[in-house]
């Protein structure tokens, strides 16, 4: 696909500096200022109605110009958070100089469940945008830019802080019509195949029912244990002892636990599958890519994928069912440019590795669901070059 509006821009705090600290933020990266610290406040977690007191710091971005008319925002972050801590990330939008939009809450997130249940914030629509879980969704103002907010709490009892460590966002415009497939972007992808791990996430569709109902929908948890596997980074066995019966991959129930949105339903958040991820050491992010021709230019430099598609039944060769977003791993390609899938949705392990079409695949991700991708490496692993209007 081509002629995509697509930019992602991404804030880090180095660690060297102690910057982003719930108990001082100071200036940030690009001469940033704080916007802000209140504390103590009071929040109750409208998933246990528990009620607690927490310091509070806030940073918010300067606004950042996307250079074209936005239609969907999301937004990633890592992010330290001990115990007793979590975060909330809010985004708005602006236009000539002006916010255009509210503040809109995209998330409360902790590495556990400690303080708050993780938890996207469902409600929150106007004749401006709407949120549908991970992604703010412009509806009635004009934006061209955004702006993110990050506050980070700490329980007035817990020994240590949260610390934010980067936050980005992925704007993008509604594709144009009349797209179609691209040719190579890499031609050195073609024929490579990386050697990611293949987990089944239907083995656990009559084991673990908590955290979205069991296996049928743990899609994305399962690709995020599968590319954590790949650069062996995923969690150590004493992380996921707690998972009894182990059951046949006890790690995809950890992820799958700690990807969880209480208020969404399922662990199928994209930012807090990436934020998970993040917890085990690797660069993690979620962007949107135009095409297979810039997936080829991650495979070429040895990075897997995790791409999201909505199809049905036969609209992609070989992926016999129906489906409004599955996750799935791009492994790699073949020698004519077909896409390898580690595609989790399969009975056993040995049947996750499936080859698929290349147009109607590439159809079903860019048009089912903007061209999602989740980004995981670690920071050895450079990323590819980034085309003019970046979007990694």
């Amino acid at each position: 696909m081509t002629g995509r509006d697509i930019a992602y821009r991404r804030f880090r705090f180095p660690a060297d500096r102690d910057l982003g600290r719930v108990d001082g933020l100071r200036d940030g990266p690009d001469g940033l200022t704080p916007d802000g610290a209140a504390g103590p406040v009071a929040h109750t977690d409208p998933h246990s109605g528990t009620t607690a007191e927490y310091a509070a710091g806030t940073w918010a971005s300067p606004v950042t110009s996307a250079g074209f008319g936005v239609t969907e925002l999301v937004p990633s972050w890592i992010a330290d958070t001990p115990p007793g801590c979590w975060l909330r990330v809010e985004l708005r939008g602006w236009a000539g100089g002006t916010a255009t939009t509210g503040w809109y809450d995209l998330g409360h997130w902790g590495a556990d469940d400690s303080a708050v249940h993780r938890a996207s914030v469902p409600g929150q629509e106007d004749d401006r945008a709407r949120v549908a879980a991970d992604t703010l969704r412009v509806t009635g103002a004009t934006v061209t830019g955004w702006q993110v907010r990050v506050t980070l709490l700490r329980r007035l009892d817990a020994p240590d802080g949260p610390v934010l460590r980067t936050v980005g966002v992925v704007a993008s415009a509604d594709p144009p019509t009349g797209t179609e497939a691209t040719g190579a972007g890499d031609a050195r992808a073609w024929g490579r195949v990386l050697d990611v791990p293949r987990y089944a996430q239907r083995l656990h569709a009559a084991g673990e029912t908590r955290w979205g109902g069991g296996g049928d929908s743990w899609c994305s948890p399962t690709c995020v244990s599968m590319v954590l596997d790949f650069w062996d980074a995923g969690p150590a066995p004493d992380r996921y002892a707690w998972v009894a019966p182990p059951g046949p991959r006890p790690q995809v129930v950890h992820a799958a636990r700690h990807c969880y949105d209480h208020a969404y339903g399922g662990p199928g958040n994209w930012p807090f599958n990436t934020a998970y991820a993040a917890t085990h050491g690797v660069d993690a992010f979620v962007t949107r890519l135009r095409s297979l021709a810039e997936a080829e230019l991650f495979v070429a430099a040895g990075i897997p994928l995790i791409v999201s598609a909505a199809f049905t039944a036969g609209q992609v060769p070989g992926l016999d069912y129906d489906t409004r977003g599955h996750l799935m791993v791009l492994a790699g390609f073949t020698a004519d440019g077909d896409p390898v899938l580690n595609d989790p949705y399969a009975p056993d392990d040995e049947r996750v590795r499936r080859t698929v079409p290349r147009a109607p695949f590439e159809r079903a991700w860019q048009v089912g669901s903007g061209g999602i991708a989740y980004v995981l490496r670690p920071e050895s692993t450079p990323l590819p070059p980034a085309p003019a209007q970046a979007n990694w």
